[in-house]
């Protein structure tokens, strides 16, 4: 089989994965605390070529292409402020910890509320988790002062001090939960009440993002479109003779 048909179609495959990671950066433009994807690409091993019938060495020959990892871009986003006393930001490196069906899962994404139970939740029902590694239970939701610390006051009285950690290794498990080794709270990095971190996604690079990706997968459907042609064409004169 010709080895150009494999080359152009891994080609189109590694810009069929970076069209879908720039797809969900962007519905994710607007998601508290997301963070974008990068997509690191890197050639497969050199083949090297031989004679079929002499077994001589001729030369190398780079197989093909491939997405080799997704980097996630975990800088600092942008901070909005909301007035909404439940949303808190983080200034600086570190992760809310929070509890899911999973087990311990951590979150940039500071949209918080309280449940029937008046324990602090992510808007999806995970609980936050305090240092002590339970939930935060406020009394009067509407009278809550978070310190910078993590420090959760309500109607005068101390509820708990919210989590903050660093973390090792970290892993996506969704748009914006991660998981990873926790560490001790990153210094210098602060809560911020009533502000949001918004997505780390800026909408300009991603569609120019696209728009080359696009660009760079037409090309090599062209390369393979060409090599078909040329292949059928070989093959329709095979055994074909003069009179």
């Amino acid at each position: 089989m010709e080895r150009g048909l494999y080359i152009a179609a891994s080609g189109m495959l590694a810009e069929q994965v970076r069209q879908d990671q720039i797809a969900n950066d962007l519905a994710n433009a607007s998601t508290p605390g997301y963070k974008p994807d990068r997509a690191a690409q890197e050639s497969f091993d050199d083949m090297l070529l031989h004679n079929s019938r002499t077994g001589a060495a001729i030369g190398s020959m780079s197989m093909c292409t491939a997405i080799a990892e997704l980097r996630t871009d975990l800088s600092q986003g942008p901070l909005s402020q909301t007035g909404n006393p439940l949303d808190l930001a983080l200034s600086g490196p570190g992760f809310f910890a929070v509890s899911t069906t999973h087990g311990t899962r951590y979150t940039r994404d500071g949209q918080f509320t309280t449940d029937a139970q008046g324990q602090l939740v992510t808007t999806t029902g995970f609980v936050v988790q305090g240092t002590n590694g339970k939930p935060i239970t406020i009394t009067d939701p509407s009278n809550v002062t978070v310190a910078p610390d993590g420090t959760v006051t309500s109607a005068g009285k101390v509820c708990g001090t919210i989590a903050v950690v660093s973390l090792t290794n970290a892993v996506k498990q969704g748009d914006t939960l991660f998981s990873g080794a926790p560490g001790a709270k990153p210094t210098g990095t602060d809560i911020e009440q009533g502000y949001l971190e918004g997505s780390g996604v800026e909408p300009a690079r991603a569609m120019v993002d696209m728009i080359v990706s696009l660009r760079a997968y037409e090309a090599t459907q062209r390369v393979l479109h060409a090599i078909d042609d040329t292949l059928g064409e070989a093959t329709s004169r095979v055994g074909s003779t003069t009179s």
